[in-house]
């Protein structure tokens, strides 16, 4: 087995703040009601800047981090669920704006698992020879996919990336223990967001739907808190390590209360399940790379450092990745 280290991490939020005040000027909500049920305090909304446009700041920097060019990556993937079309991918875009002529590039869909899916299949492509060096991005503009008079939906997202470089490494540990992937597909209607139905007719005189985001707020809730833990043990158990063990859990950032109830239910200090949705919101599938890249700007993920990084959300899916840093 190949061992994998990760080379470098970035991420990148759009300038303009939002908050919850700001939010209460255009529908009926207060940041007390906000603050309350999700631990949201402000977000950030891109003008301008679209979903490959923030993923290339990220890509950029990684490459000046690491001190590669863009010709020695050979793939790249972008987690996303709000990608900039259908066709060219987001991962394309931002191959050929970066100039990575040397990389294959796509894009994987699995909302807010996204990302620990895609290191899944990174670290596939790395053991398996098929990639020395893998790019790999989470980056999402949700504003642009957001009903703002919902306020069930629109007080919870923001947008954002981040990322990491990965790369054989021929001395040390792989920096990847174990993983654990499931979806429930059975579930998937408590999440949904883009829905374009078929055509009942033809012609349809040009017409097309699109969806904005619908959710069962109880429904995921009670998925996150149940799944989650089960995610992680299961992770844990194939790496060997008891959860104790871990040093910082990496969680999707959904909602305070749902990282809050699963440290609860594992009986584990909330000090391990650090929390920044209160500056960014639920960011999909760039949350966990958002929040990593902060933990190892900080100097709280080090070399050595033991790290459960999972996401859950849209799918429904669950996803964790159990890393030595």
């Amino acid at each position: 087995m190949k061992k994998i280290k990760f080379r470098a991490s970035s991420h990148y939020v759009p300038k303009k703040i939002v908050t919850n005040d700001d939010l209460a000027q255009i529908m009926d909500t207060s940041d007390e009601w906000i603050q309350k049920r999700t631990g949201i305090k402000q977000r950030h909304i891109s003008q301008g800047e679209n979903t490959a446009d923030l993923s290339v700041k990220v890509a950029l920097d990684l490459l000046a981090k690491s001190g590669l060019s863009a010709k020695e990556i050979d793939l790249i993937i972008v987690a996303t669920m709000s990608p900039e079309a259908y066709t060219p991918s987001t991962a394309a875009l931002v191959q050929g704006e970066i100039g990575a002529s040397k990389a294959f590039a796509f894009d994987i869909s699995a909302a807010c698992s996204g990302y620990i899916y895609a290191l899944e299949m990174a670290s596939a492509y790395l053991a398996s020879g098929q990639a020395k060096r893998v790019m790999v991005l989470g980056g999402e503009v949700l504003s642009k996919i957001i009903d703002w008079q919902d306020r069930a939906t629109a007080v919870l997202f923001g947008d954002g990336a981040g990322g990491a470089i990965l790369e054989i490494d021929s001395d040390g540990t792989s920096a990847f223990l174990a993983s654990d992937l499931a979806t429930y597909g059975q579930d998937g209607q408590s999440l949904t967001a883009g829905i374009t139905p078929a055509l009942t007719s033809f012609p349809a005189n040009g017409e097309h739907k699109f969806s904005s985001f619908a959710m069962d707020g109880h429904a995921v809730y009670s998925f996150a808190t149940r799944e989650v833990p089960k995610s992680i043990q299961r992770a844990c158990d194939k790496a060997q390590l008891a959860v104790s063990d871990i040093d910082y859990f990496v969680l999707h950032q959904a909602n305070a209360r749902i990282i809050k109830s699963v440290a609860k239910k594992m009986q584990l200090p909330i000090e391990k399940f650090p929390i920044n949705i209160d500056r960014y919101g639920n960011t999909s599938a760039a949350s966990e790379p958002i929040l990593f890249d902060e933990l190892v700007q900080a100097g709280k993920i080090k070399p050595g450092s033991l790290v459960a990084l999972s996401g859950f959300g849209g799918g429904l899916t669950v996803g964790t990745q159990i890393i030595r840093y």
